[in-house]
């Protein structure tokens, strides 16, 4: 018989919609006629809605996804003889498929090392140093990722020393927040400290990781650096032609702090599933600071939790794997999980 797959923990993109986004669409769907690409009054709002969430007079772009927000917003700082430097587990430099040289024209990624998934600032200076001025790629970008790749979270400080290190060597900041919820409601901050308020020139906020099932803002803190930038996301297919149907969600996560509500469920998740973890004797590897919880499992028990149904990422070599909460996990699936893995790390422990 065959076992029914466990989506719970493989990624926060499995998740249903959240009943606030559900709702929206089913309202801007009332109208039998509204003006489209963009000129409707849910994509005016949202955009409103967040100046004031970000307290900025920012501009605020829409993407069907976080690779094309992260893609655009990249060639829209840089020269295709610029090079971006991120950490080496970066969305950016493993799941996009090549798609930030491919919208750059030929701009290089130049992945550095880093503890517990943040850039570290002294292999950011080694990396810089290979650069032989005219003959490599002219350093443009620092980009970051909020919450990082392994789950863990920059504080306020952390990124102030990256965009202080950016403004000493004549570089902009890019932020990935495909999880940027996530990490402000760990810190419990306003967006912008962790934003405009400390350099940061572009984020890529995400929703559909959040609650939403299609659409990434881009937003830029200068205006400047947005020129234009509505031909770039065009020209790219970006451009949603019923653009209410992408916006009415988004209205909905950032009303109410609707957005911040299903990150903290999130988190709270990830903090209940670690701690359940430890209590099998399995080893939590990184800080549990976001939505993310990576563990170390060996061959055996991983393919007798797998065998019963369970589906998670192995994430680094030879054996760190993850788990990832989205909004909707309940208390009851991290106990059956739990209760799993008991049971296969003591059959794995048999196994001659």
């Amino acid at each position: 018989m065959r076992v029914k797959r466990r989506h719970e923990f493989t990624s926060d993109n499995t998740a249903a919609l959240c009943p606030e986004a559900c709702s929206a669409l089913q309202e801007a769907n009332g109208d039998e006629a509204v003006p489209s690409y963009g000129d409707d009054q849910w994509t005016k709002r949202v955009c409103d809605r967040v100046r004031e969430l970000f307290e900025s007079d920012c501009d605020v772009y829409f993407a069907f996804n976080g690779t094309a927000a992260n893609a655009l917003a990249l060639a829209q700082l840089c020269q295709p003889f610029h090079s971006v430097f991120c950490h080496e587990h970066a969305h950016i430099e493993n799941d996009e498929c090549g798609a930030c040289e491919f919208f750059t024209h030929g701009s290089k990624l130049i992945p550095t090392r880093g503890k517990n998934g943040k850039l570290d600032l002294k292999e950011m200076k080694t990396a810089l140093a290979r650069q032989h001025e005219l003959h490599s790629h002219k350093p443009r970008v620092i980009s970051i990722t909020q919450a990082t790749e392994l789950g863990t979270v920059y504080t306020v400080d952390e990124i102030g020393e990256i965009s202080a290190f950016a403004r000493e060597h004549q570089m902009l900041l890019h932020m990935d927040g495909a999880r940027f919820a996530n990490a402000v409601a760990t810190l419990g901050c306003a967006p912008k400290d962790l934003t405009w308020s400390v350099g940061v020139d572009v984020l890529c906020f995400g929703g559909i990781k959040n609650g939403l099932s299609v659409g990434e803002l881009v937003i830029f803190f200068s205006k400047e650096r947005a020129q234009e930038f509505d031909y770039r996301t065009k020209q790219a297919g970006q451009l949603a032609s019923k653009m209410r149907f992408v916006a009415a969600p988004w209205l909905a996560l950032l009303t109410n702090d609707v957005w911040l509500r299903n990150a903290r469920r999130a988190n709270s998740a990830a903090q209940k599933l670690a701690e359940a973890i430890r209590q099998c004797h399995v080893e939590v590897v990184f800080p549990t600071e976001a939505n993310a919880v990576f563990f170390r499992l060996d061959d055996s028990t991983v393919r007798i939790l797998q065998e019963g149904g369970w589906d998670f990422f192995k994430f680094i070599e030879p054996d760190i794997y993850r788990l990832m909460c989205a909004w909707s996990v309940s208390d009851a699936a991290i106990e059956e999980f739990t209760a799993a893995l008991k049971i296969a790390r003591g059959c794995a422990r048999r196994v001659p």
